[in-house]
């Protein structure tokens, strides 16, 4: 039901302005409180540009003239739709994430309005956004590919592995480096702080594959991840198997060697090996194992030697196999919640 303000007195209308904006310092969006008070979405955004000219006195429904706002409503509107819905680089900007310096110089480019960096901050928390960490995702992936799998391939493989008794493993590989680190120190402010360590650079590759039943395996490769790696990973995924092994990979080469597909052929229907769509690690649970291992174990912790970067990865890696709920809830998360039907 839409409200016309125009039915309202001043003191409804006024309150109504009040309880809008509280929402939008609250955290609220524009698009749930224009809901909630059954306003236009441009409703909102002029309440927000009456705000921001005057504070609170500027709501009142009696007041008229004074300075107009720098932007409007319909320019504040343009403004929060062009942050969320579309990339920097259709814009002509350079880089492909929205910065405050960005926004103010798109404000200027295109309304011709000069706000400053703390005053554009102030805008887009008040519209309800706030600074994050982007998902990284390669410009090459098909979001279309990505979709289908979500929403058509997976959901069928899921089903036959049920009519057949299998299991899912999603498997990945990884590198892990003596010289990462992962986080951010407290310090003093303008010292940047500095991690020691030794100045060699030594690191190992490792092989894992889980599932939404919480479990975890994994392997320390003896080098590279080579095709006869992957196949000995394979052959221990396999002992004490009572069903059918369905394996979701990647689409690396290593996986869609000959020597691999010629092993899976001999398993006689034991094993199947299935590829994500191309450039989609964000669809893969066991990506966040890697991320689990980086940044709770290896990337806080001072590390001396090839062996004790072995024995940190181990013990850590043996912690989360003890712990079925964090294995699981990896498959929880907004990216691979897909997995749970």
């Amino acid at each position: 039901m839409n409200t016309d303000g125009r039915k309202l007195d001043h003191r409804t209308l006024t309150e109504l302005r009040r309880r809008g904006i509280a929402s939008l310092a609250a955290g609220s969006k524009p698009t749930e409180v224009a809901a909630a008070m059954g306003v236009n979405l441009r409703t909102v955004f002029r309440w927000l540009a009456l705000y921001r000219s005057g504070g609170w006195g500027k709501l009142e429904a009696r007041k008229r003239g004074g300075r107009p706002p720098k932007l409007d409503g319909k320019g504040l509107k343009w403004v929060y739709d062009t942050v969320v819905g579309k990339n920097p680089l259709q814009l002509q900007f350079p880089f492909a994430l929205w910065t405050a310096g960005m926004v103010r110089e798109l404000i200027a480019r295109r309304l011709g309005v000069q706000l400053s960096h703390s005053s554009v901050c102030r805008l887009l928390g008040q519209m309800g956004l706030s600074v994050q960490r982007p998902v990284w995702r390669a410009y090459q992936q098909d979001p279309e590919a990505a979709r289908r799998w979500r929403e058509d391939e997976y959901p069928k493989l899921h089903d036959r592995a049920k009519r057949v008794g299998a299991q899912i493993f999603f498997g990945d590989e990884a590198g892990v480096r003596s010289d990462s680190h992962w986080g951010t120190p407290w310090g003093r402010r303008g010292h940047t702080p500095v991690v020691s360590g030794t100045g060699a650079r030594f690191g190992a590759n490792l092989i894992s594959a889980i599932s939404a039943r919480g479990q975890l395996r994994f392997m320390v490769a003896p080098g590279r991840v080579t095709a006869p790696v992957f196949i000995g990973f394979l052959r221990r995924l396999m002992v004490n198997a009572t069903s059918p092994i369905f394996l979701i990979v990647d689409g690396h080469p290593v996986h869609r060697a000959k020597s691999v597909r010629r092993f899976v052929e001999e398993q006689e229907g034991k094993l199947e090996l299935h590829y994500l769509p191309l450039y989609s690690p964000e669809l893969n649970p066991d990506e966040l194992v890697w991320n689990n291992l980086k940044n709770q174990t290896l990337g806080r912790k001072l590390i001396t030697s090839r062996e004790s970067l072995r024995a940190m990865t181990l013990s850590h890696l043996r912690r989360m196999q003890r712990l079925p709920a964090l294995i699981q809830s990896f498959f929880l998360a907004p990216s691979t919640c897909y997995t749970n039907l």
